[in-house]
């Protein structure tokens, strides 16, 4: 798909810059799980890299002890592969390069071009001026090149306190670009590293090592998002000082998606307090929780193909990813009979010891998955949304007198309601079938205005399903009160219905398999919890959209 990325490298494929050559990298950080937003990311330059035959490393930016995680890097290593992509051997850290970033870090101080500064991090703001005020010099910035090497050799020695000081670069505090106002290069974190252990005291900026990452690694198209195009002129800096190769930095437009947040940071605060099972909740736009839902690698690289990549900032509406799947799934999914919120219907015509098998149709999509068979008892389950005692206007399902279809078997038609004593809540109905009207029509030509899914108690599995909504009420969760995106949570973003009812077929169906619930939805056999005498479906999404905008307005 054309877009402003690949002219650019069209246009320099043309010019020879690189050799004729196309090498790409994603560079997660592994701090947190990767999301729908690295989704939009990964497609772009795993798939830049095979279009044009290049290549695209795996390299974690692994530059800060305090947040990230060998069980991080692990989790995004598994969604890479579930998205569709391999790095090959390719896979590198930041931390490979721990001693290489050192020493280019020596030589911008033989440069005299990065200095040891001692101002505390509320002294630098002060320092640093506004975008209408130039910023001053700090009181360090004109010690020797050989203090200066000799205090960065002792910060990495560990000698000085945590934040006590840092490595700027000597550039310009009267810079219109903020970010060439003297900015960090390295800090001192007295943390150990998840791989390299307690062998470092001060670690590198991310600006700092990104661009040396890219150089090291001959990169030849840094392409990253729009927050990092004000650090491109840090970026072209380092390189053009240290006199080394220099790749292309492009940026795009990140992801921003209706009723989600994307932020690691904030998707952790969602994990920590509890407002959310894990990375992986299903209700989560992790890779890992939209997998778990049941969201499939093609529907997301469709997804991000069809949304393409811009060069500003807009918000997608989750309508568009709920419909990538939507379309999948429906020509993919087998169909099957659930009962989310049973009511028990007798038969009473029917008899009691008969019970027969029905045919239906696996998926009308494609003749090729064939049929099934289903089978019909005297006593049944439908949903309690399916009866009315006191129909109103265009309701057409089942009331008292009234004839509806029954997929896949027969007319039948309400005759009794049975209500609970106490309670006056309706416990089942009783009806009558017309056994002319096997496979759902009458040899008569009377027409019914509903027909109603089912199942059969004599033989129905026991499940559980989990409904869910979207996490956040707002479209944009960030207009919370205070600031507080968590104030936007969905009150009951999850529904849980132990009771229900599913078709027989359905026992021992593998985790992580997938159906259309008629009536109902998209459904995925959780990866967690389920079991094959017990299987736990969790909805991926409603069979239409307007299902979404119905839900909206009762809220």
């Amino acid at each position: 798909m054309e877009n402003f990325v690949r002219d650019i490298i069209d246009k320099d494929l043309e010019t020879d810059k690189y050799g004729k050559k196309v090498h790409t990298r994603f560079p997660p950080e592994p701090n947190g799980y990767l999301h729908i937003g690295h989704a939009k990311s990964l497609c772009l330059n795993f798939g830049i890299a095979k279009d044009y035959k290049g290549l695209c490393n795996l390299r974690f930016d692994d530059t800060n002890p305090i947040t990230e995680e060998a069980a991080y890097a692990e989790s995004i290593k598994a969604d890479v592969r579930w998205l569709g992509f391999d790095w090959g051997k390719r896979l590198f850290y930041a931390s490979d390069y721990f001693d290489k970033l050192y020493e280019y870090a020596l030589v911008l101080i033989k440069k005299d071009k990065a200095y040891v500064c001692e101002l505390g991090q509320d002294e630098v703001g002060k320092y640093r001026g506004t975008v209408t005020t130039p910023g001053k010099n700090s009181p360090y910035r004109e010690r020797s090149v050989k203090e200066n090497l000799d205090l960065f050799r002792r910060m990495k020695a560990g000698e000085f306190p945590e934040g006590s000081r840092t490595l700027r670069a000597k550039i310009d505090m009267a810079s219109p670009h903020m970010i060439m106002r003297d900015p960090p290069l390295y800090r001192i974190r007295k943390a150990a590293h998840h791989r390299t252990g307690d062998k470092w005291r001060i670690y590198p900026m991310y600006d700092f090592a990104h661009c040396l990452c890219d150089f090291i690694e001959k990169i030849t198209h840094s392409i990253c998002t729009l927050e990092f195009e004000n650090n491109r002129p840090l970026y072209d800096w380092i390189l053009n000082e240290l006199g080394v190769y220099h790749p292309q930095q492009i940026e795009f437009a990140r992801l921003n998606l209706s009723y989600t947040v994307l932020s690691k940071r904030k998707l952790l605060q969602l994990v920590e307090g509890k407002h959310v099972s894990g990375w992986d909740d299903p209700r989560m736009p992790t890779l890992s929780g939209l997998r778990r839902r049941g969201y499939t690698p093609e529907s997301i690289r469709n997804f991000c193909d069809r949304i393409g990549v811009a060069k500003s900032n807009s918000i997608i509406d989750i309508a568009v990813l709920e419909n990538s799947i939507r379309e999948e799934l429906n020509k993919k999914a087998p169909r099957a009979m659930a009962v989310l919120r049973p009511l028990k219907v007798v038969i009473t015509n029917y008899p009691e010891d008969k019970e027969e098998e029905l045919e239906a149709v696996n998926n009308p999509e494609d003749p090729q998955m064939g049929t099934r068979r289903v089978p019909f008892s005297r006593i049944l389950y439908i949903e309690q949304e399916d009866f009315r005692e006191d129909p109103p206007g265009k309701f057409f399902r089942l009331a008292p007198g009234r004839e509806v279809r029954l997929r896949y078997a027969y007319f039948i038609k309400c005759a009794d309601v049975v209500k609970d004593k106490k309670t006056g809540r309706i416990t089942e109905l009783h009806c009558t079938y017309d056994p002319e009207t096997k496979g759902g029509n009458a040899p008569d030509g009377r027409k019914v205005k509903a027909t109603l899914h089912w199942v059969s108690a004599r033989h129905a599995l026991e499940a559980e399903v989990r409904l869910y909504d979207h996490l956040f009420i707002k479209r944009d969760p960030e207009e919370g009160e205070g600031g507080d995106f968590k104030s936007n949570l969905t009150p009951a973003s999850l529904e849980t219905l132990k009771s229900c009812r599913v078709e027989p077929g359905l026992k021992g169906a593998r985790p992580g398999s997938r159906y259309q619930f008629e009536r109902n939805g998209y459904f995925c056999v959780d990866t967690v919890d389920s079991s094959a005498e017990k299987p736990v479906f969790n909805r991926i999404v409603g069979l239409r959209d307007t299902w979404a905008k119905i839900e909206q307005r009762k809220r």
